[in-house]
Formats: structure tokens, C-alpha cells, sequence
């Protein structure tokens, strides 16, 4: 398969591919994302299309559901991280569980409330352990810019979850 054959799939396929994403996702900017992704890696591995397996269509289809599978799983493993490395530090010892799930739950719903680099500033911070400054070397940005984003998050953590 050549790069023209790529340009002309892009103009037959990139649409439906985009609505279908949307559907499955209900997210327009990440079916957006998984749509270039899914371009990208047709480039990169078109040397292994074989019309005699199937149509060009159903080939980028596939494509495109492993990248939703790959996401799918990599969320989940995040969940389970974020779940492990801070329910402890919040949940009781001797009651069961049920104060561990119910601790879990509210630490999840207070991560969500974060922005994607202010959970990552926490799980760096505390999940791995890491000092802020380095952080600041593992992020290639400014010690004060991450000193800041640790703060911020702690801040919105705590009225979150209460200074207790």
C-alpha cells in the first residue's frame, strides 16, 4: 500500500471513522485524537496490509478498536494506581473494608476534580514518591512551576476532602 493509497482512504474512511469514534467514546476531541492515531499507525504499518485478510475499511476499523481497547486499558491500570497509592493514607483500619472502598471512592471523585497535571504532580508527588525538585527535572519545567501545581492540587484536595 503506497501514501496515495493513504491520502484516498483518509478522504473515503476519515469521516464515518470520526462518527463511529464519537459514538464509542462520546468524546469529539479524543475520537478525533484516536482517528489521527489510527491514520498514523495505518502509515506506519502498511506494509502489512494484506487485501487477501480483508478490506481496506475493515483494516482501519480494526485499527481503531485496538487503539479504544489499548486506551480503555491503560485508564483502568491508571484507576487502579491511583486507587492503590491513596486509599491507605485515608481509609480505616479495622472496620472491614468498607471504609477503604468508601475512602477509595472519595479519593477518586477528588482526583477527578484535578486537572491532568495537577493528578500527575500527586501521583508523582506521593504515588511515586518523587521530591518537587525532582519532579521538576522528570517534567522538564521550572521547579517553581511544579512547586505550584503541587500546592494547587493539595488545595483543591483538601477542600475536597476536608483538612482531616
Amino acid at each position: 500500500m503506497f501514501e496515495k493509497d493513504l491520502d484516498r482512504l483518509f478522504d473515503e474512511h476519515a469521516e464515518p471513522l470520526l462518527k463511529f469514534l464519537i459514538y464509542r467514546t462520546g468524546d469529539r476531541a479524543l475520537a478525533e485524537d484516536l482517528v489521527a492515531d489510527t491514520f498514523e499507525r495505518a502509515l506506519r504499518k502498511r506494509s502489512l496490509f494484506d487485501r487477501a485478510r480483508g478490506t481496506e475499511k475493515a483494516w482501519l476499523y480494526t485499527i481503531a478498536t485496538n487503539l479504544l481497547r489499548d486506551g480503555a486499558r491503560k485508564r483502568e491500570v491508571e484507576e487502579r494506581a491511583y486507587a492503590s497509592a491513596y486509599v491507605p493514607a485515608f481509609a480505616g483500619a479495622h472496620d472491614g473494608g468498607l471504609s477503604r472502598f468508601e475512602s477509595r471512592t472519595t479519593v477518586m471523585e477528588a482526583l477527578e476534580a484535578l486537572s491532568a497535571e495537577e493528578r500527575e504532580a500527586v501521583a508523582l508527588r506521593f504515588g511515586a514518591d518523587l521530591t518537587v525538585p525532582e519532579m521538576a527535572k522528570v517534567l522538564d519545567e521550572p521547579l517553581t512551576t511544579v512547586e505550584g501545581r503541587v500546592y494547587r492540587a493539595l488545595r483543591k484536595l483538601r477542600s475536597q476532602l476536608g483538612d482531616g
